[in-house]
């Protein structure tokens, strides 16, 4: 044991990574590969709570492009082209007919990303007069489970496991929630979310979040609340650090057994 080579953690995840998404994800696996391997790239999630006419045009004059309102173009064109094929198939009974596509994208939510192959970073947020920062910046990617949870006007949210906060200020951007809640286990994280939510968003609007931390599996005990929409993003790997740094490493020998239990921690979350 003293003498045996050790291997990093980082290594092993690698090859851990190797080894299963080369079988799930085949030949799109060498290109995943090579981004999961190349420094974070992160997206600008405006924020409504800030004027926004300055810092959008600053980010459209660095060539950055949000990158919701892009995929909404894109939705609605393939609704337009989808209903022009239903309008044409005339010989087509109506229970052959495909509904045609609908766009339910958050107009609301607006996060700047710069184009493939440029590597420029967004300068840090800064604050307006009242100190509430102009934007937040996180894994562009980290917007999807919000705009496909597809809040509505006065939906009560829950958002399960919160910390560090960027899909809870996500979900607040989207002015429909009439309540949020956002947990995290861990008391350290949810003072961090204390935090996000003290530099985004104004007073007045931060009485309809409520911060907690209970454990997410004993919900119904603990709470005993029931809401419209509920967020989980359970913990897991975090694919990018595990190839990245050594330190917190969860595919160390030591967290072994942890990340063994993980898959069955996700699926209590989820119940």
């Amino acid at each position: 044991a003293a003498t045996a080579p050790r291997i990093p953690a980082t290594r092993l995840a690698l090859h851990h990574f190797d080894l299963n998404y080369s079988l799930q994800l085949k030949e799109l696996w060498p290109s995943v590969r090579a981004g999961l391997l190349c420094e974070q790239k992160y997206g600008a999630l405006l924020n409504n709570f800030s004027p926004l006419d300055s810092v959008t045009q600053e980010l459209e004059l660095l060539n950055a492009t949000d990158f919701v309102s892009e995929a909404t173009k894109k939705v609605q064109s393939v609704a337009a082209a989808a209903e022009r094929m239903v309008m044409q198939a005339e010989t087509m009974t109506q229970a052959e007919m495909s509904p045609p596509l609908r766009a339910s994208i958050s107009s609301n939510i607006k996060c700047y990303t710069f184009p493939r192959g440029d590597i420029t970073r967004f300068r840090p947020a800064r604050p307006n007069a009242l100190g509430i920062l102009d934007y937040y910046l996180m894994d562009a990617a980290s917007l999807l489970p919000v705009l496909a949870l597809n809040v509505q006007p006065n939906d009560f949210v829950l958002d399960l496991c919160a910390a560090p906060g960027g899909k809870t200020l996500a979900l607040l951007q989207t002015g429909a929630c009439g309540h949020l809640a956002a947990n995290d286990i861990s008391i350290s994280q949810t003072k961090k979310l204390h935090q996000i939510l003290h530099s985004y968003v104004p007073k007045e609007a931060r009485e309809t979040v409520s911060v907690m931390s209970c454990n997410g599996r004993d919900w119904e005990q603990l709470e005993g609340g029931t809401f419209h929409k509920v967020l989980v993003d359970v913990p897991c790997t975090t694919d990018r650090h595990s190839v990245m740094e050594d330190d917190n490493n969860i595919f160390h020998k030591r967290r072994t057994k942890e990340r063994q239990m993980l898959p069955m921690l996700q699926l209590q979350l989820l119940m």
